[in-house]
């Protein structure tokens, strides 16, 4: 038995207890960390120490007295680092510079004009340049790089493919990291909005949420009893190809009447084209132009947002009567358009859902609207980085 080994393990799992505790608390004090934790005072005060010389915790003023001497509070560094997290779109790359509690500090938005490989990686390197600039200095920089990308993601980042980017086989995280030098993480955007709001959203306390990424596709991120769901292959998630027409249009996934050709951003804009025909280039057609003829009153543009609204909650009255969950967010484009779409899509989930699951199921619209995928890539490096410092047991 090494014990000398064992010690060093129980330390490094006895500071991560305290590190998440000031980061879940803070402001505390020591003792309330002792009580919380069940560690005793000295251990506590001796890690607490360490911790405030690596520079991930600080003391600040005292706090409230229970009878004896004002306890000294403790806040977590955020600033002690910064994370760069970045949602790749179909059509635009969203790229936020956070603290290590993933509040943004700086944020940019990019469109993309085609989905080439090369160009797109281009212009992401150009994105990451730009956040890395904009960095403050810190004691640990820029701890790593997060990005949401729109397709199947491996669990060790390779991207098997995105089929609205066209892309299969791409190990883009390689090519980051050898780049920049620094950590790289990759998943699946709705994954990454999915965790994006458990953390810093408004209904973080949900512990059973479905997060639905709306955009150019859908994607669905998984969040049971608080923890992201992945699927035995790490593929969960991918509802916006489920069929609802069973004669429907082929998809670029190879399937036919998948969801998103019905529901997304991609199916509003090719509607609206049809619509108002020579009005509008392909090119100029956009949400935002769509948005500006809505908000002049025009009923044909209105009356499609409402449809793509009711498509949205068919698929949306699947995944409750699938998960039967406690919370459903509609986050990325479509969470914009929030005015014209929520009262078809209630409807039509309220006509579709059971009872029983309907019943008790909140659905809300994104609070961080476009930036759920981004915070969420972000946190998955800043996640990576404390896991660098926390022990762990394998099964043996």
């Amino acid at each position: 038995m090494k014990v000398t080994g064992d010690l060093h393990l129980m330390k490094k799992l006895n500071k991560s207890i305290i590190l998440e505790t000031i980061i879940a608390d803070s402001p505390i004090s020591r003792t309330a960390i002792s009580e919380k934790t069940g560690l005793n005072k000295a251990t506590v005060s001796n890690l607490v120490n360490e911790l405030i010389a690596s520079q991930l915790v600080c003391e600040t003023g005292p706090g409230e007295s229970s009878g004896g001497r004002k306890p000294v509070m403790l806040l977590f560094n955020r600033e002690a680092g910064y994370a760069v997290g970045v949602d790749l779109g179909v059509n635009y790359i969203l790229t936020v510079l956070t603290d290590l509690q993933g509040r943004i500090i700086k944020e940019r938005r990019v469109s993309l004009h085609e989905n080439g490989f090369d160009y797109v990686l281009e212009q992401l390197h150009d994105s990451i340049r730009w956040a890395l600039a904009k960095a403050p200095d810190s004691p640990y920089g820029v701890i790593g790089i997060g990005i949401g990308v729109p397709g199947l993601v491996r669990p060790d980042g390779m991207i098997m493919t995105a089929p609205n980017l066209r892309w299969n086989k791409i190990d883009l995280k390689s090519q980051i990291e050898e780049t920049f030098q620094l950590p790289v993480t990759i998943d699946n955007e709705a994954n990454a909005g999915a965790l994006g709001e458990k953390s810093y959203g408004d209904y973080q306390t949900a512990k059973d949420m479905i997060y639905v990424s709306a955009g150019i596709g859908i994607g669905v991120g998984i969040i049971l009893n608080n923890h992201l769901y992945r699927g035995f292959s790490g593929f969960s998630g991918e509802m916006g190809h489920m069929t609802i027409n069973l004669d429907g249009r082929p998809c670029s996934c190879g399937n036919r009447g998948c969801w998103e050709l019905y529901a997304s951003e991609n199916a509003l804009l090719e509607e609206a084209a049809k619509v108002l025909g020579e009005e509008q280039t392909a090119d100029e057609m956009t949400l935002d132009y769509l948005v500006h003829l809505a908000e002049k009153g025009r009923k044909e543009v209105i009356e499609l947002f409402r449809s793509v609204g009711y498509y949205l909650g068919v698929g949306i009255a699947n995944v409750i009567n699938t998960f039967n969950p406690e919370l459903v967010i509609i986050g990325n484009r479509l969470s914009l358009i929030k005015s014209w779409i929520e009262e078809s899509l209630q409807a039509c989930v309220e006509e579709r859902s059971l009872q029983y699951h309907h019943k008790r199921v909140q659905i809300e619209f994104s609070k961080l609207a476009m930036k759920s995928a981004a915070v969420g890539a972000a946190t998955l490096a800043i996640q990576a980085f404390f896991a660098q410092s926390k022990a762990t047991v394998e099964e043996g």
